[in-house]
């Protein structure tokens, strides 16, 4: 199974001004969703804004990503699939 590359974009209220102790149970519940879905999932990592976080997947489709939000209970609000990277040393060839 192929997985392909995902941002997601979850709406979540002052989540930028959450506490450590919050950030770390947002992610105990994350990961517990994952492991119930299986090995169609992944969590890379994930950007926390004011009021949203950008969040990396790995996943088999978008059903997939839908399912993690439905059992953890964060907003996939927008989900983009990642086509292609670029960085800097992409000038260079």
């Amino acid at each position: 199974m192929a997985l392909r590359r995902f941002v997601i974009e979850r709406e979540l209220p002052a989540i930028g001004s959450a506490e450590r102790e919050a950030l770390k149970a947002a992610a105990k519940t994350s990961n517990e969703a994952l492991a119930k879905i299986g090995p169609s999932i992944q969590w890379v990592e994930s950007y926390v804004a004011a009021d949203k976080t950008f969040c990396v997947y790995l996943a088999e489709n978008e059903d997939v990503i839908r399912k993690h939000a439905q059992i953890s209970g964060f907003p996939a609000n927008k989900i983009t699939e990642i086509r292609r990277t670029i960085d800097p040393t992409t000038a260079n060839g």
